[in-house]
């Protein structure tokens, strides 16, 4: 049976990676005075806060590769300079609080980083009076507004696609199934969001306590869920470390087959790899970023570096360049709140990605699914942002 991991207390979700170069997609359209002014023909200051000195050993690999493929992103920058500053944040809040500190008083114009939500939180309050932005690795969108931006792919992002997904292949009766625990809770409220904002139909939610107990508990309450209220789509938080590998053993046998309801995640179903192994997965929907984008950026980084990049590694690459991609315009207002949100966004090594006003991203993802234990894209990621954005 499954044995479940205890919930992280620092969430990040998913593994992104992508392309070797990154542009502006269009002009920038500066509608906003929140940052600094800069030179752009010197040399900007950036800091980056990365968790080296972490108790964690493995906040040292990740600090490592963020730093190694923001290396990696200023090296494909042409005539854009920038003077990347490496600042430790032990993973620790108070730490991150005073290295964005130091930061801005050594002349950072903008901190890329840190990776965990209460991090970067403190970070990014430590500098707002400096009138400095903070473009973090977090996922968690409850920090984010004011000057702190999250640039980790996020549960809204992957719901909207796959509502949208699923709605457009007429199997937009939903039902969420998701753990009452804060990932689950976010995650299920994610998701309903989405079904308004898409035009989906919402055929209710089932919430299961956070053990393999309370999972085998709640399988009858799902089916019960479904029948009454003729879901066609059943859309899972759990990933699989957690609930996914009992859900869907479970939920098959109990009579909700992926043959006669869609099953879709808000995880990458392909991360570990041997969740491809997994009977109850195939059929299953899922979003990633565009695979082969993901394979040039991690060839590229291993033939520079001699090994792969941690899975949110490539997020400092897009934060690199999506900077040096503003600076290059020639502008002193290039890393203010108007220029990191113009409605165009950044084509980056996980795909096209925007910044929003209120402090999240919106990335473009493609739809994927298993067959016969292997990955198959059926909704490529798209290339261009539809509309202004918010």
């Amino acid at each position: 049976m499954l044995s479940f991991l205890k919930p992280a207390h620092r969430f990040v979700k998913g593994a992104v990676a992508g392309l070797s170069t990154l542009a502006l997609i269009s002009c920038v359209e500066s509608t906003g005075n929140s940052g600094p002014k800069i030179d752009a023909s010197a040399p900007v200051p950036v800091a980056l806060l990365v968790p080296k000195g972490s108790s964690n050993s493995g906040d040292a690999l990740l600090a490592q590769s963020l730093e190694n493929a923001a290396k990696l992103a200023i090296a494909d920058l042409g005539g854009v300079k920038i003077d990347l500053r490496v600042y430790p944040t032990a993973g620790d809040p108070s730490t991150a609080q005073a290295s964005a500190i130091q930061a801005v008083d050594e002349g950072a114009k903008i901190i890329l980083g840190p990776v965990f939500g209460e991090a970067a939180n403190a970070a990014a309050k430590a500098v707002a009076s400096r009138n400095v932005n903070v473009l973090s690795f977090s996922n968690n969108t409850t920090i984010a507004g004011g000057n702190l931006f999250v640039l980790g792919p996020t549960f809204d992002n992957t719901a909207d696609r796959l509502v949208a997904f699923a709605n457009s292949q007429g199997k937009g009766n939903i039902m969420t199934v998701h753990a009452n625990n804060s990932a689950g809770l976010l995650g299920n409220t994610a998701i309903a969001n989405a079904i308004t904002r898409k035009g989906a139909n919402n055929a209710g939610a089932v919430g299961y306590e956070f053990s393999q107990e309370g999972v085998i508990a709640a399988v009858s309450q799902i089916k019960l869920n479904a029948e009454q209220n003729s879901a066609d789509t059943l859309f899972l938080t759990a990933n699989t470390s957690g609930a996914l590998p009992l859900l869907t053993q479970l939920l098959p046998e109990a009579g909700l087959s992926p043959a006669t309801i869609q099953y879709m995640g808000l995880t990458r179903w392909d991360v570990p790899a041997q969740t491809l192994e997994l009977p109850g997965v195939q059929g299953g929907w899922y979003t990633m970023p565009d695979p082969t984008l993901t394979n040039q950026f991690q060839t590229r980084y291993a033939q520079t570096y001699g090994g792969l990049p941690h899975s949110i590694g490539g997020l400092a690459y897009d934060g690199i360049a999506a900077i040096g991609a503003l600076v290059k315009q020639g502008k002193s207002d290039a890393l203010t709140t108007g220029a990191l949100t113009q409605g165009a966004g950044f084509q980056g090594v996980n795909g096209i990605f925007r910044l929003r006003t209120d402090g999240t991203n919106e990335r473009g993802l493609a739809v994927a699914t298993i067959r016969d234990k292997k990955v198959v894209i059926i909704d490529p990621a798209p290339s261009r942002f539809g509309g202004a954005g918010s």
